[in-house]
């Protein structure tokens, strides 16, 4: 019975696969369109979802506070959009720019540079930024041998490597008269340092008064600038956060010079983590009385008083003659003391970070390098000169109140890093925050400002 009532319906439906109606093919294009529309809104939406949270990721270590939506207003929340989108956006620009940056070093005769290395300590004594970022530079893949193409043109000139026979410190007073002839050389032997007065020309001065070019401040300050680097970019250790003579021209702080493989050295036998033994570590000049044999005061009188207050006081460790081995002492110490010399900075800033100890900055209006990369507040202390009577109280509070969360700070080794110079550039380290800090002087470049103008 089921095999004579079905088929004619099999047929039919037969019939109805093989040949289908009219209508459905209509049917079949509308829910194609349909099918692509669906697959279409759900991409979009994917993208701009992607989009809103690349640009609102957090920085790594960072954290937020999360804000209520019944809290902000429609305006606030663009605002709040808009901020976080315009950082983002200066934040790849400010990497495009420092990936694309490229510098020209110029060959100059070996009397201006490569003559003065016959002394090997002018490529390690605490002056020797001027060599080691000449040789990062010469091997780095932000170097370029077509000037055309050069956003910035290093002129590599050691002032600061023609030791004293007297007293062995370096002797700049040929400085002036030195680099004056390298940028006659390059002025007349190549046309880009006429087309921009030498506004995108890079220089090093890492002695005392830096681009003064002169170790006592009172003459600096007498001399000021040459007239012929007052267009120029120059890189020195000095650096104040008050108006002063010798910083009176486009310049980027940089840290002294410490052999990146001595602290490598201490650290291997000693990790900055180690127990350490001393409270308060200083080696170096204390005079007994305040002037010296020029009739100065040396350090303000600073060192002086340290010597008379503390010298007695068991909780520091005071020492007055040279040790070759005191980064073993620095390495052993909490607290490592950074009075000023003749002039605001010191090599024990980079020293003592790089060796895990806390840096004690007594060197009033002192301008540090590199802020942007260490964040001199969380892992210094600060003491204002006429406070070096309290002192001991000043340290005495801090390791009973916030030390471990200073020392945990100082050790993040990227710190180390920013304040050290290799012979290769390496990301993060110092010769790379160079880089870093002419990536944001960009217009100053003539090829830059050309492209820009067409």
């Amino acid at each position: 019975m089921e095999s004579k009532a079905f088929p004619r319906r099999k047929g039919f439906y037969v019939r109805m696969k093989l040949f289908p109606h009219k209508n459905y093919r209509a049917q079949e294009k509308s829910f194609f369109i349909r099918y692509y529309k669906w697959v279409l809104w759900v991409s979009l939406s994917l993208y701009f979802f992607t989009s809103y949270y690349i640009s609102h990721n957090h920085k790594p270590h960072e954290t937020t506070t999360p804000i209520p939506k019944t809290h902000l207003t429609n305006s606030k929340s663009r605002a709040l959009i808009e901020s976080s989108n315009s950082t983002f956006l200066h934040q790849v620009q400010q990497n495009q720019g420092l990936l694309e940056l490229k510098v020209f070093v110029y060959d100059l005769p070996p009397k201006y540079n490569v003559e003065w290395l016959s002394n090997e300590r002018c490529s390690n004594h605490l002056f020797a930024s001027e060599v080691a970022i000449h040789r990062a530079l010469l091997n780095s893949d932000y170097r370029t041998f077509d000037p055309l193409e050069a956003d910035f043109f290093f002129v590599p000139v050691y002032v600061s490597c023609n030791f004293s026979t007297i007293n062995g410190f370096p002797a700049i007073g040929h400085a002036r008269s030195l680099i004056a002839s390298a940028v006659a050389h390059i002025s007349s032997q190549y046309p880009f340092w006429n087309r921009t007065n030498g506004s995108d020309h890079v220089f090093v001065a890492s002695h005392d008064f830096a681009s003064c070019f002169h170790t006592m401040e009172d003459v600096a300050i007498a001399d000021g600038v040459p007239s012929f680097l007052k267009n120029s970019i120059i890189l020195q250790t000095f650096g104040v956060n008050y108006k002063h003579p010798c910083q009176d021209v486009e310049h980027v702080v940089i840290p002294p010079y410490i052999s990146p493989d001595s602290i490598k050295n201490t650290l291997e036998k000693s990790p900055v983590t180690d127990r350490r033994d001393i409270f308060a570590f200083f080696r170096g000049k204390m005079e007994v009385n305040p002037k010296n044999v020029s009739g100065r005061f040396y350090s303000k009188k600073v060192r002086t008083m340290i010597w008379r207050k503390f010298n007695g006081d068991r909780r520091f460790y005071l020492q007055r003659h040279r040790f070759a081995g005191y980064q073993s002492e620095i390495v052993r110490s909490v607290f490592c003391l950074c009075p000023l010399g003749w002039a605001p900075w010191s090599p024990r800033l980079v020293e003592s970070v790089a060796l895990g100890c806390v840096p004690v900055i007594i060197a009033d209006g002192i301008r540090l390098p590199f802020p942007s990369a260490v964040n001199w507040p969380e892992i210094s202390i600060t003491v204002a000169e006429k406070d070096i009577g309290k002192l001991g109280t000043i340290l005495d509070h801090v390791a009973a109140s916030n030390l471990t969360t200073i020392q945990k700070n100082l050790w993040d080794p990227r710190n180390r890093r920013a304040l050290l110079f290799h012979n290769q550039v390496q990301e993060g380290d110092a010769t790379w925050q160079v880089i870093r800090a002419l990536s944001e002087k960009l217009d100053r470049s003539h090829r830059r400002s050309r492209a820009l103008n067409q």
